[in-house]
């Protein structure tokens, strides 16, 4: 048994966990970002505390995974703008707190490390996991292992796709982030389509699946294009065998992952054409992935992972933010 929390902007959800990868008991709460890092921190310690009470046999480990920039080796939390800290020694921190072994991983990569040993990815030694979401980040696996770059790995949301186009968060002008990602989607047709009130990206989805809304089909078409341009980049790099994709927009099933696999089809050369397919483990990804870093820890990594069906499929927020 080992304890697994996956600390979001706005919720942190901890779980127990068995060595078949089964879900045998859950907290969840808001994460108290108004209150500072050190509140979040010790919101993490309390989740885990609960957790460790709850269990009915003792866990061995525990697994930590959060957003922003992260150093796996060394277990520092190294940037958070949305959870405000830098160069935090989060698994010393919560290891004193718990006295248990503490892995600490990236949301996004520990997503891609569930779906690689439990979920779409099973099989595959070349994987890009693309969660689109409030913002994108992604996770790559080449040559059956995860690409880490001392934490700066993955993110595919600050690839130009649009010169010229909006300044993204970064402070770059054009960045994937700002055309394709979930909140975009929304933003960017309720801007020309004048609306005086907020739409979301399923409100998109459901105004192309009607088919009466030109506005709308074109927003869609020009996430699809980016899209496809972010992927035909990483392919020419990489060349992973699969793209997974998961987070909010994927919810929208073969009305996005149809076009993407004939827009990436359209750009194809004398590359092979990696797989599209949707995520399978939904928002419980984060702490599967968790849950498998601290098995692997303790080097009580399951050989024939179990994965749950999952039960709350919600956009993650990925990224450096």
């Amino acid at each position: 048994m080992v304890a697994a929390v996956d600390v979001g902007g706005t919720s942190i959800k901890g779980a127990l966990v068995d060595g078949t990868s089964c879900i045998v008991g859950e907290r969840r709460r808001s994460t108290p970002r108004d209150g500072g890092p050190e509140a979040v921190v010790s919101a993490i310690a309390e989740v885990l505390a609960e957790l460790i009470a709850s269990a009915a046999t003792p866990p061995i480990a525990v697994g930590v995974v959060v957003p922003g920039i992260v150093e796996e080796a060394t277990g520092i939390a190294r940037y958070s703008a949305n959870l405000g800290w830098r160069d935090l020694p989060l698994a010393a921190r919560l290891a004193a707190a718990t006295g248990l072994p503490v892995a600490l991983g990236h949301d996004v990569r520990a997503g891609a490390l569930a779906e690689l040993r439990s979920g779409a990815g099973r099989g595959a030694t070349g994987m890009l996991f693309l969660p689109l979401g409030f913002g994108i980040a992604g996770a790559i696996v080449a040559d059956g292992r995860m690409v880490t770059a001392n934490g700066y790995a993955g993110e595919i949301g600050h690839l130009l796709v649009e010169p010229g186009g909006e300044r993204c968060g970064c402070g770059q002008v054009g960045c994937l982030e700002t055309v394709a990602s979930a909140a975009s989607v929304g933003r960017r047709y309720a801007a020309r389509a004048g609306r005086a009130t907020p739409a979301t990206a399923r409100d998109v989805a459901d105004l192309v699946r009607a088919g009466t809304d030109p506005i709308a089909q074109a927003t869609w078409d020009e996430a699809v294009a980016a899209l496809a341009h972010a992927i035909t980049t990483v392919n020419a790099i990489l060349a992973p065998e699969l793209v997974v994709v998961g987070g909010g927009l994927s919810l929208a099933g073969e009305l996005l992952l149809g076009p993407l696999r004939d827009a990436v089809a359209a750009r194809r050369t004398f590359l092979p054409l990696p797989r599209i397919v949707p995520a399978e483990l939904g928002d419980q990804a984060g702490t599967l992935g968790a849950a498998m870093l601290a098995l692997d820890l303790v080097g009580s990594a399951p050989t024939s992972p179990n994965a749950p069906t999952p039960t709350h499929p919600t956009p993650p927020t990925t990224g450096a933010h």
